[in-house]
């Protein structure tokens, strides 16, 4: 049997109190993924916007360049820092994300980007937010993202040579499952998505949607959130999640920061989907396959 997730690996998700200071934000970043890598993980995550506060108002001052690749130092510590450090945890890092600036002037445009790293420190992909997160609920909270960022237009798969296909996206993303059905069918063992969901959002549907789109493609879901600051403007959810193929949530933490770590085990994804046959029970001679032709 061909297996989706070829060997055993422990993932890690590292819950960081994200602050202003972004210089202290990236040391305090590495210490916690090397205190990963020391347990285990090979796979590690960090939050979305980890190295600046989370608002549309922060993400040009803390933007930094990346095209065309490798930026130097420079135009972004960040790239660098992540290149270093993904290198000395000898893992997979997936770099949460940080806000992006293309272009200059009347041209400039801002991203909510991923950088995702190999552990001899190369870059394996980057992924720009696809959708926007731009909502609006009455005595509760509203946000648009949109007033200063530019949506991305592609879906980001990730080969991982020992282990698999992975599947980045960023917070707002996850509430789409027709990515994460293309990424599934696609081959991806596990669908990662940094996001900083708030209090409103996150007590409705942060668990929710990580059971979701593990039952729904019966794989691997990680979130993995900033950790909860009161005194910021904006107050993450927390909690990180890891949740199984057969939608258990297989660990989580509370608002405060820390490093989740999990195994996601070879043959699972075999065994659940021998167990509930979905995917050899769909009808796409009534609906059109998501995945066709991408």
């Amino acid at each position: 049997m061909t297996h989706l997730l070829k060997q055993s690996v422990k993932l890690a998700l590292i819950q960081l109190a994200c602050t202003a200071d972004k210089a202290h934000n990236l040391s305090h970043a590495r210490i916690k993924v090397l205190e990963a890598t020391r347990a285990g993980a090979k796979i590690v995550v960090l939050p979305e916007c980890f190295n600046s506060p989370y608002g549309t108002k922060y993400f040009s001052q803390y933007a930094e360049q990346l095209l065309p690749s490798p930026p130097t130092e420079e135009q972004s510590p960040t790239f660098h820092a992540l290149s270093q450090l993904a290198k000395e945890g000898e893992c997979y890092l997936v770099g949460g994300s940080i806000p992006e600036r293309e272009g200059s002037g009347q041209d400039e445009k801002l991203y909510n980007t991923n950088l995702t790293f190999g552990p001899g420190g190369e870059l394996l992909a980057s992924h720009r937010k696809m959708h926007l997160f731009d909502i609006d609920i009455p005595g509760k909270i509203q946000f648009k993202e949109s007033e200063v960022l530019t949506a991305g237009k592609r879906i980001t798969m990730v080969e991982l040579p020992e282990y698999g296909k992975i599947a980045i996206a960023i917070c707002y993303d996850v509430r789409f499952p027709e990515l994460a059905m293309i990424a599934a069918r696609k081959g991806a063992f596990l669908l990662l998505y940094p996001g900083a969901f708030n209090l409103t959002t996150g007590e409705l549907h942060w668990e929710l949607q990580a059971r979701a789109r593990a039952m729904d493609n019966q794989v691997y879901v990680g979130l993995c959130s900033p950790a909860r600051d009161m005194e910021a403007e904006y107050n993450a959810w927390g909690h990180s999640i890891v949740v199984g193929p057969n939608a258990e949530v297989l660990g989580a933490l509370d608002e405060k920061e820390g490093v989740l770590v999990k195994e996601l085990i070879k043959g699972r994804i075999e065994e659940v989907r021998k167990g509930i046959p979905i995917y050899t029970q769909r009808r796409f001679d009534v609906y059109p396959d998501v995945s066709e032709g991408l």
